[in-house]
């Protein structure tokens, strides 16, 4: 086979490890020191803002399992460690598919019966909690809190 040639069973760039050869334009980009270090900031800074944004939406709401991945793309283009990251979360990914597949469709109900019952103790805690303790009060008391620790945070609005 030739560097160029593609295994047509996988589909995968021959040699390549499952990553395809620079393109023209990384390259180019690549061709001059300047604008290799320029690259490479650029590429780390959009990168790391997509991937942390990311991982913020783990805990709020958003798209966290779709940034993620792209934000570890974006750099792995540029950084060998987002490459092991990226192909660490494909494989992980790809188990976790096949696990899901193999298993008995009574079981995958249970657990799903299992998930959705937790959820809804959870949401019924929480709103016990907001009933209880006055959520805006609570809010506002930590806001406050925070507010005291660190000095460069603004104050509510209305506040």
């Amino acid at each position: 086979m030739t560097d160029n040639a593609t295994d047509l069973a996988s589909g995968d760039p021959a040699g390549s490890g499952g990553h395809k050869e620079p393109g023209r334009i990384h390259r180019r980009l690549h061709a001059n020191p300047v604008l290799a270090l320029t690259t490479k900031i650029v590429v780390a800074v959009v990168g790391a803002l997509v991937f942390l944004t990311g991982v913020v939406m783990i805990v709020t709401p958003g798209p966290a399992f779709v940034l993620i991945p792209l934000g570890l793309a974006i750099l792995s283009t540029e950084f060998a460690f987002a490459r092991r990251w990226l192909d660490w979360a494909r494989t992980k990914a790809e188990e976790a598919k096949q696990r899901s597949d193999a298993m008995d469709p009574a079981v995958r109900r249970r657990c799903l019966v299992v998930i959705g019952l937790a959820v809804l103790v959870v949401v019924g805690l929480v709103t016990w909690y907001v009933a209880v303790y006055d959520w805006p009060s609570l809010a506002i008391d930590g806001w406050d809190r925070v507010q005291s620790l660190a000095g460069w945070v603004p104050d509510l609005p209305g506040m």
